[in-house]
């Protein structure tokens, strides 16, 4: 039981230093139910389609293409997302 408090606690200073966040049941349901990655957390994160292609360094269409699985995204493109984002790797690739 001592273990489950100090990984609270660890977990709770973790949340308070920014470290870590807490993600809403929307966003994990929209991911489990097989929603684009990319289009989830851009929505999560407020973000419109030119500001997140903007903020990667990549165009609209492309984004675009992305969200809508037209195209599978470069490795460069995807890490750059991610990076926008504020998300892993990871957390864009679906399995």
């Amino acid at each position: 039981m001592l273990q489950d408090v100090q990984d609270y606690d660890a977990v709770k200073a973790a949340l308070e230093r920014g470290e870590e966040e807490l993600i809403p049941s929307e966003v994990v349901y929209a991911l489990l139910d097989g929603a684009n990655p990319v289009k989830v957390w851009r929505n999560y994160r407020g973000l419109g389609q030119q500001e997140l292609a903007e903020k990667a360094g990549i165009s609209i269409p492309y984004l675009s293409q992305l969200e809508t699985g037209k195209r599978k995204g470069s490795l460069d493109a995807l890490n750059a997302i991610a990076r926008a984002l504020g998300v892993s790797l990871d957390d864009l690739v679906v399995g």
